[in-house]
């Protein structure tokens, strides 16, 4: 791979942060139930102020993503890598210092507020510094390694939280976290993109209406760096790849947050898991996670496609709620979770698959876009899964189905599949490319 040691840079950053970042996820359902509902397995108050939270955040990363995008193709990768890599740590401080009900409830305001740049930004810029590093021809292999330093970030994170007693999780997590930082600052070389005079950027190109509503500077302040819905509607346009790539990745991540919201108070008020099931339970699908994108796609992406990879994934995930949902034994979710091998394809592929739909000069702003429509579904995600999983784990369900929520969650993933099975990829061609092409 090209620029090996540019690239091993960003994706050291990137694991450190993501290693913080999930270190403190299996405690964190521990900690919320103990600041809002002590002594108890069941809290629909814990229930719904983790899904008002990732409604909130997702509500701002909406704004932020595109955002985050188009400013770093203005300014820079490394420039605004730094901003999500800074507010990350603050809230790590908080529940390091302490966890006692003040504390969790600052922590809470800080993490609601800094989520909406940190939970999609630093993989929004790096996706971007790919894209400027890595040819075209290549990019689904260094999307498939990125994703693998991921999940082996998740493996890692898991694993802390497994050994670490839940008051040396959160400390450890800041010490790692204010090292990304550190490491990023210091080691990581900014990217150099190259614009062709003739190739020009979507958002330029098409029609003389579309032109008229897609002009935008290259150079922006915080305020004009903001992509006007005009905007982000012309890129959506630009190709019935992207468009449809757009409503998987709505799907998708309407699955994602909803597991997030409901599965683990779920499995706690079902079979009565603690953290360190929890923790078992991500390390295989985290595993499999690992190995998949490392492995598979590197080696069969190139062969066998993107959307056959995204179509495996999604329906993988369909596939692992099911069985969740129905769950007769507590080593069901324990099974459904090494189908963390394919579930885990669908996200990178996706990116890879958008990153060919948009020149080099519209990667950040492209992802961005892509980023803030899935933060618009984690707004969406717990207004629909956290009500149901409140209800059908509550003695006044409408009939006795515990998993109902997580198999609605299913059906999120077996939509998206559905659409994927539709998609015929092509990717994009700049204007150079293609008077050559005639020219030959």
């Amino acid at each position: 791979m090209e620029n090996w040691g540019s690239l091993s840079h960003l994706f050291v950053t990137v694991f450190l942060s993501n290693v913080a970042m999930l270190m403190v996820n299996p405690a964190i359902t521990d900690v919320t139930m103990a600041a809002v509902c002590p002594g108890k397995d069941e809290c629909s108050l814990a229930i719904y102020l983790t899904g008002f939270q990732q409604a909130i955040a997702g509500l701002g990363s909406v704004v932020m993503m595109p955002l985050i995008g188009n400013l770093s193709d203005a300014y820079g990768r490394k420039t605004l890598l730094t901003v999500p890599l800074v507010l990350s740590i603050i809230p790590l401080v908080i529940l390091a210092w302490k966890r006692t009900t003040a504390f969790f409830y600052a922590y809470y305001v800080l993490r609601t507020l800094t989520a909406m740049v940190t939970q999609g930004g630093v993989v929004c810029i790096a996706l971007g510094y790919l894209a400027d590093t890595v040819s075209e021809g290549k990019r689904v292999s260094a999307f498939g390694v990125l994703s693998g330093v991921v999940s082996a970030a998740y493996v890692c994170g898991t694993l802390a939280a497994r050994l670490l007693s839940t008051a040396h999780i959160f400390q450890v997590a800041a010490v790692v976290s204010i090292i990304a930082a550190v490491y990023m600052k210091v080691f990581l070389k900014d990217t150099t993109r190259h614009t062709d005079a003739l190739e020009q950027p979507i958002l330029k190109q098409g029609t003389e209406s579309n032109q008229a509503c897609c002009e935008s500077s290259k150079k922006v302040d915080f305020i004009k760096g903001i992509p006007s819905p005009k905007d982000i509607v012309c890129l959506l346009k630009s190709s019935i790849t992207f468009s449809l790539a757009a409503f998987i990745a709505f799907f998708n991540s309407l699955a994602e947050a909803g597991l997030e919201a409901c599965l683990q108070y779920f499995l706690k008020a079902r079979f009565h898991f603690m953290k360190d099931q929890f923790a078992d339970v991500l390390l295989i699908a985290y595993i499999g996670a690992t190995i998949s994108n490392v492995l598979f796609m590197p080696l069969l992406g190139p062969v066998i496609g993107e959307e056959v990879l995204l179509s495996l994934g999604l329906f993988a995930g369909f596939l692992n709620m099911f069985f969740d949902s129905i769950a007769w034994s507590a080593w069901v979710p324990y099974a459904s979770a090494a189908l963390g091998v394919f579930l885990f394809l669908a996200t990178p592929n996706l990116r890879s698959i958008i990153s060919k739909q948009v020149g080099d000069n519209e990667q950040g702003i492209a992802q961005g876009c892509i980023l803030g429509i899935t933060a618009f579904a984690n707004v969406i995600s717990p207004l629909i899964y956290s009500p149901l999983s409140a209800l059908f784990l509550s003695d006044s369900a409408p009939f006795h189905f515990p998993g109902f929520s997580i198999l609605c969650v299913g059906l999120a993933w077996l939509i998206g599949f559905l659409l994927s099975t539709t998609m015929k990829f092509i990717p994009h061609h700049s204007p150079r490319h293609k008077s050559i092409v005639r020219e030959g």
